[in-house]
């Protein structure tokens, strides 16, 4: 069945690029002002609510999965599952992270050894402990459960409740009407997301071509360059294409199962390879440490001394998720017809959670045994050349380092054209008109967005300053979101009602 596209977002989301791109490309001094100057205002103003709102959304999809709604089923009460658990759980792990987590997982730490929480001396045994556990907290429950929230929203209405459309406005189609074709505000809310993903999406890749282009030259003996950056940009269009082609059972799903295999290809390389010991028992010193201060690490807003600690990290990753977790949602819930909220749920949260666990704790303990050790100076690296260097460096210590480069840079690449594939789907769902279960927007519709999705990045790497700038807008964007993200519990708490009266 041909899909018809919908005239009104298809514009409006290519103007909001273009809004998003033209201002930077021409004023990149003034973009590079005033971007991080409302960032740093609404990280002050406004990172209690996030806090809250985060807090709130554990809270209520604790009882939405351990409760009676937690047994509902997405889509007939008979059917099951359209893809296998591995399938699934390999597919939304690689939509949710991309290769940010390939760049973070490995250096985040050295950021918190040196500029720890909580009034820990920099270096200490204390900054060490907080250093090692504030990544798996960041990319964690919390991350996942931010996710999940969007996911559930939509995937009940358009599974159970028959709401032709998978669209972020789906989600409050109890509080807009069921015509979103047609409502104002779902209208807005659908702007809003796009903007977001925007953002979020281009913090992703503008972090990890660097890393990518750094870790290829390094193997390759080729000076770093912003051709090579192109080089690699297109290289995820071309995968982006490819994947399309194929369609959602033979490209997408193919391509996340591969993505995991050779991820974990990789972390049993390093194991092996590496620390072994001390990658384990600083493993499990770090997941018990952060499990034993979650709730403090949740509820800290360094009141008194005001370090900046809070907002230029936990705020961080609390508006990146909520920039990221709707378009995460919208391809979720294509994927989990047949599945249970309670199903849906704890499996995001928990195997989401273990599988970024997994990198901080083998690639980033890896990097500190290198840096404790005296045998890579990792965080001078960081300091005075940069982030993308220090990880190509950290990856080149292994044993048949420029192999294991190769395969580190790969894997990145996947994980960048897996999680662009996934938020093309998003956006071209949002922009096709009628869009029933089991249905997929067009091919043509899917590789244009992806494109689109390449240009911000591209446009990024190419003005000073530009991944600062993005990693503010990321707060930017998702502010708007959580005021969606309330209407959307309000929603579905509705929406269930009506069900069970």
């Amino acid at each position: 069945m041909k899909q018809e596209i919908d005239r009104g977002i298809f514009l409006s989301a290519l103007l909001v690029v273009l809004l998003v791109c033209v201002p930077i490309i021409i004023w990149p001094e003034v973009a590079g002002l005033k971007i991080p100057a409302t960032y740093d205002w609404i990280a002050h103003n406004f990172g209690l609510f996030y806090q809250w709102t985060v807090i709130g959304i554990v809270v209520f999809l604790g009882w939405i999965a351990f409760g009676k709604h937690g047994a509902i089923r997405l889509g007939e009460a008979e059917e099951r599952p359209e893809f296998s658990t591995f399938s699934w759980v390999s597919m939304l792990f690689c939509a949710g992270v991309g290769a940010g987590l390939m760049y973070w997982a490995t250096i985040e730490w050295s950021f918190y050894l040196d500029t720890p929480p909580f009034g820990a001396k920099p270096g200490s045994d204390e900054a060490l402990a907080w250093a090692t556990s504030y990544g798996l907290f960041h990319w964690g429950i919390i991350a996942w459960t931010i996710y999940a929230l969007p996911t559930v929203c939509i995937a009940y209405p358009y599974y159970v409740k028959k709401i032709p459309y998978l669209r972020l406005s789906t989600a409050c189609s109890t509080l807009l009407g069921k015509d979103l074709e047609n409502n104002f505000w779902a209208r807005i809310i659908d702007a809003m997301f796009m903007l977001a993903l925007l953002a979020g999406a281009g913090t992703s890749m503008g972090l990890a071509v660097p890393m990518i282009s750094a870790t290829l030259g390094d193997a390759l003996g080729i000076p770093r360059s912003y051709g090579l950056d192109i080089a690699i940009v297109a290289s995820c269009v071309a995968i982006f294409a490819f994947t399309v082609f194929l369609g959602l059972e033979r490209g997408i799903q193919k391509l996340a199962d591969l993505n995991v295999i050779l991820a974990f290809l990789l972390l049993a390389f390093i194991v092996v390879m590496g620390p072994t010991l001390f990658i384990l028992r600083m493993g499990t010193e770090s997941i018990g440490f952060m499990l034993q201060n979650m709730i403090r690490m949740v509820t800290w807003t360094d009141t008194v001394n005001r370090t900046g600690f809070v907002e230029d990290w936990t705020i961080f990753y609390w508006a990146w998720w909520i920039a990221f977790g709707p378009f995460v949602g919208i391809f979720v819930t294509r994927i989990s017809r047949g599945r249970t909220l309670r199903q849906l749920i704890l499996s995001m949260a928990l195997f989401g959670s273990l599988g970024a666990w997994l990198f901080y704790i083998v690639i980033g303990n890896y990097a500190l045994f290198l840096d404790l050790n005296g045998i890579v100076n990792v965080r001078q690296i960081v300091k005075e050349v940069d982030p993308a260097q220090a990880i190509a460096t950290i990856i080149g210590a292994l044993p048949f380092g420029a192999a294991a480069q190769i395969l580190f840079a790969a894997v990145s690449i996947i994980f960048i054209a897996t999680t662009y594939n996934s938020a093309a789907y998003a956006l071209a769902s949002s922009a096709t008109r009628r869009l029933i279960a089991g249905e997929d927007p067009g091919r043509w519709h899917r590789l244009f967005w992806a494109i689109v999705l390449g240009i911000l990045p591209v446009t990024l790497m190419a003005v000073d300053g530009g991944i600062k700038v993005m990693t503010s807008a990321v707060l930017v964007a998702s502010l708007p979101l959580l005021i969606i993200a309330i209407m959307m519990c309000v929603s579905l708490i509705r929406s269930l009602q009506e069900t069970a009266a």
